[in-house]
């Protein structure tokens, strides 16, 4: 009887079945991965392109997508991107709108949407783990491949605000890449 069942059981028929019920499942896992990708609901107003610059929190606060142009920016790693695009995301009412006009990083690498996760002041994320850091590397990446233009660079109060040309690169470096080679 054991001989049959495991005959019937992988039978070229139920293969077959079994490798497209396998290919529909990732279909539709890839379909939904990519709904979760920005898609404009209406049309938007087009925003000009921000001029490169430093921002401290409390001026970054003031790009919480509430304001009249709408526009949405928040801090990764100390590198600071427009995420405008992705407003269903970061903005009011998105499940990310608590990192809009903020400094995400500790949220982003606790993995807490909690508003009470977020400091205040600078924020040198100098006591979490190194899994943590790997994490928020991991998500400033992902910004960047998004295609987020990265508008600027978070510093103290009190720094001074440098200055850039719209091709300069910029990188906040808050916390260094571990891979990268030091001299």
């Amino acid at each position: 009887m054991t001989k049959n069942y495991f005959h019937d059981v992988f039978s070229p028929f139920n293969a077959i079945l079994l490798g497209l019920c396998a290919y529909l499942l990732y279909k539709i896992i890839k379909r939904s991965m990519q709904d979760e990708e920005y898609v404009p609901s209406a049309p938007q107003q087009m925003l000009t392109p921000m001029k490169k610059r430093d921002f401290t929190l409390d001026e970054l606060r003031k790009f919480d997508g509430k304001q009249e142009d709408g526009r949405i920016l928040m801090a990764v790693n100390g590198t600071v991107f427009d995420v405008t695009r992705g407003k269903r995301f970061y903005g009011e009412g998105g499940a990310y709108s608590v990192f809009a006009g903020r400094d995400a990083s500790r949220g982003l690498g606790t993995m807490c949407l909690e508003e009470n996760a977020l400091k205040n002041e600078y924020d040198d994320l100098s006591d979490l783990s190194a899994g943590e850091l790997d994490i928020i590397r991991d998500w400033e990446s992902s910004f960047s491949e998004k295609l987020y233009d990265i508008v600027g660079k978070l510093i103290k109060d009190g720094d001074e605000h440098g200055t850039y040309d719209d091709e300069d690169e910029i990188v906040g470096d808050v916390v260094p890449d571990s891979n990268k080679k030091t001299d």
